[in-house]
């Protein structure tokens, strides 16, 4: 199966002082936290809930995250998580995501992470609203 067409959405975000460290930059594991909730806001906005999901024994599973730390977001930093989301093959599905700091639109992270769907036994079963979803044309969310 060839990948499919991406879908693409940036959510803004602001730096609060509890996520940094004694450095005054970002914990590392909470950009995790930010590439997150920004994954889960472009599948909210294509029409795929996770709690829906759950509750018929599908999950959606991260199998692979691929992260490269390029410069560091301090408190109050303003920024943007870019997603863009594809399935790769039957089962796997990518995001790439990427960290720019606003004003300047400097790259701050980016990661490449990996995942799929699984139901109640573990194994692979891509749900069929998302299928649909991703045999759309590329576009913006």
């Amino acid at each position: 199966m060839p990948d499919t067409p991406s879908h693409v959405l940036d959510v803004e975000f602001k730096v609060r002082d509890y996520e940094c460290d004694m450095g005054h930059v970002v914990n590392h594991p909470v950009y995790l936290n930010y590439l997150e909730h920004a994954r889960h806001e472009l599948l909210g906005r294509m029409g795929i809930k996770f709690g829906e999901l759950a509750k018929r024994g599908i999950y959606l599973v991260v199998t692979r995250i691929e992260a490269d730390y390029k410069a560091s977001l301090t408190s109050g930093d303003s920024f943007i998580v870019r997603t863009e989301f594809q399935r790769k093959g039957r089962v796997r599905l990518q995001f790439n995501q990427q960290i720019f700091r606003q004003p300047d639109n400097r790259l701050m992270f980016s990661a490449v992470v990996m995942g799929t769907a699984v139901n109640e036994r573990g194994r692979p079963e891509i749900p069929a609203e998302l299928d649909e979803v991703l045999d759309h044309p590329t576009h913006q969310v």
